[in-house]
């Protein structure tokens, strides 16, 4: 536990510093491990506090692949990853106690419709975009969503982690079934798409 928190410290300082501490061929270019906040080490139940080590605020999902690829590729590749949305999981869900809290929330909210003449009306949004900013937008198109949260201050990729089970569940299914396709962001160089229906 002690050595790989140790490991971790040295990671972060050796990512954070002006110096090349780590001789490797990747390229961290803006990946900037942040450190802990006390948002990071909380959430929605208040039940947990499990402090990362650090944070880390993606501004593409290139940056989650190459902190993951690294992290495999390395002798801290037990460290523990976890994603937070808006926090609302309720048993620290989106902690990771001396790993790294990943926020979606920083990435940017992107919001791109598709209208489909006779087919299905779509919307490709970024796991960090919250239900009530998808909602808002849709309704400007005259759209909207099949399957929502009840709470609508909650992200996209959060309750998709969760199969989103709402008051629509009934008549449309949980959210993640009404899901054309995902992105599997992975320490690989491609990314997966997981494709619905």
């Amino acid at each position: 536990m002690v050595s790989t928190r140790a490991s971790l410290l040295i990671l972060i300082l050796s990512l954070c510093s002006p110096y090349k501490f780590i001789q490797s061929p990747m390229d961290f270019g803006p990946l900037n491990l942040l450190p802990t906040t006390t948002t990071a080490s909380s959430d929605f139940g208040r039940i947990l506090f499990h402090s990362p080590a650090a944070v880390l605020r993606p501004q593409s999902s290139g940056d989650i692949s190459m902190l993951l690829s690294f992290l495999s590729g390395s002798s801290l590749s037990k460290v523990t990853v976890a994603a937070r949305g808006a926090g609302h999981s309720i048993h620290g869900q989106a902690q990771a106690l001396d790993g790294i809290v990943v926020e979606m929330r920083s990435l940017p909210a992107e919001m791109e419709f598709h209208r489909g003449e006779g087919q299905v009306s779509y919307a490709d949004v970024s796991g960090g975009v919250m239900w009530i900013e998808l909602l808002e937008q849709s309704l400007k198109l005259g759209l909207a969503p099949r399957s929502w949260t009840d709470y609508l201050y909650l992200t996209v990729g959060g309750t998709l982690s969760n199969a989103g089970i709402s008051g629509q569940t009934f008549k449309h299914g949980p959210q993640i079934s009404n899901v054309l396709q995902l992105e599997v962001v992975t320490g690989e160089t491609h990314h997966t798409y997981m494709h619905g229906k």
